[in-house]
């Protein structure tokens, strides 16, 4: 995998891209028209490093993929890979998780023309919900109109098994945050529609691909919370009743934005570790990454045979 540097400051000397402290106002972050400017500069300085041709959509990515906590090798797997890091990225903080390489990575894959996210922003490094969400605006800004978004979380099914992959419903945002809170930004709808966040077409796509592979593909609603401490065994049990089937610490900021924006969405999680208010223990973030990297054959398996269907 090519290695490249975007054009333009790195995100690191830009003060506006430090995350904004509790006593800020409500909106800050990357928030309003000018967060549309940052992700077409961002946009801008990765097509240059990526040799594509300026401000035409047509040429630049069909889809984009965000890649969650240990799943990160499937960009090893893209053809003719140009990767930058988030760091030199004009408007993009650098990823600090554990698991998250935190670049872009341009290239193609299964026949189709992508960008990668090799780890992603999460509220638990410092980051408001917009900052969280505005690497998808620069995915958009890219040309990507399609996103398959995914995550590694912890099941609440007391049916499930850790390495099962779940296939995203719907979802809960309890992170106490939302991606545009703020002045509107212009582009998308000031009250974005999220009833029916993930697109069916995709779903059924999906259940036909993991069929094709004969992989169990579990179904089920994510709920999200900021972290970074794990949920109580009280908050399980209270989660559960909800209706939710997985937790985790990210997704729901990027799907939001991306809704807003029209794309169309695909939400795909690994469950890394059982969180059952009655188990006798819970997995460690290294429990997490192990179990991450042990299903990500079969996860990788099921977003190739799905890529050209989307």
């Amino acid at each position: 995998m090519e290695e490249r540097h975007a054009s333009g400051p790195p995100a690191a000397r830009d003060p506006s891209n430090d995350p904004a402290p509790a006593s800020d106002h409500p909106s800050a972050g990357h928030v309003g028209p000018a967060a549309v400017s940052q992700a077409r500069a961002a946009a801008a300085a990765l097509r240059a490093a990526g040799g594509l041709a300026a401000d035409r959509r047509d040429e630049g990515c069909e889809l984009a993929l965000i890649l969650g906590s240990g799943l990160g090798p499937l960009a090893d797997e893209i053809e003719g890979a140009v990767s930058v890091p988030f760091s030199e990225v004009p408007g993009m903080p650098a990823s600090t998780a554990p698991g998250h390489a935190g670049r872009f990575v341009l290239g193609r894959l299964s026949g189709r023309r992508v960008v990668m996210l090799q780890g992603r922003l999460h509220a638990y490094e410092g980051h408001p919900a917009s900052t969280c969400a505005f690497p998808v605006r620069v995915l958009h800004a890219l040309g990507a109109e399609r996103l398959v978004v995914t995550n590694a979380c912890g099941g609440l099914d007391p049916h499930w098994r850790a390495g099962d992959l779940m296939l995203q419903l719907d979802f809960i945002n309890h992170t106490f945050d939302h991606a545009l809170t703020g002045p509107p930004d212009g582009v998308g709808p000031r009250f974005p529609v999220t009833f029916d966040a993930y697109d069916e077409t995709y779903l059924e796509a999906a259940r036909a691909a993991a069929r094709r592979l004969d992989l169990r593909l579990r179904e089920g609603v994510y709920l999200a919370i900021a972290g970074p401490a794990y949920a109580t065994r009280a908050e399980l049990r209270a989660f559960r009743a909800w209706g939710a089937d997985a937790i985790g610490m990210s997704t729901v900021h990027e799907v939001t934005m991306a809704r807003s924006l029209g794309m169309r969405v695909l939400g795909l999680s690994v469950v890394t570790d059982m969180a059952l208010p009655d188990g006798r223990e819970h997995a460690t973030g290294d429990e997490v990454l192990r179990v991450a990297n042990l299903a990500g054959e079969r996860f990788r398996a099921l977003v190739r045979a799905l890529l050209p269907e989307l």
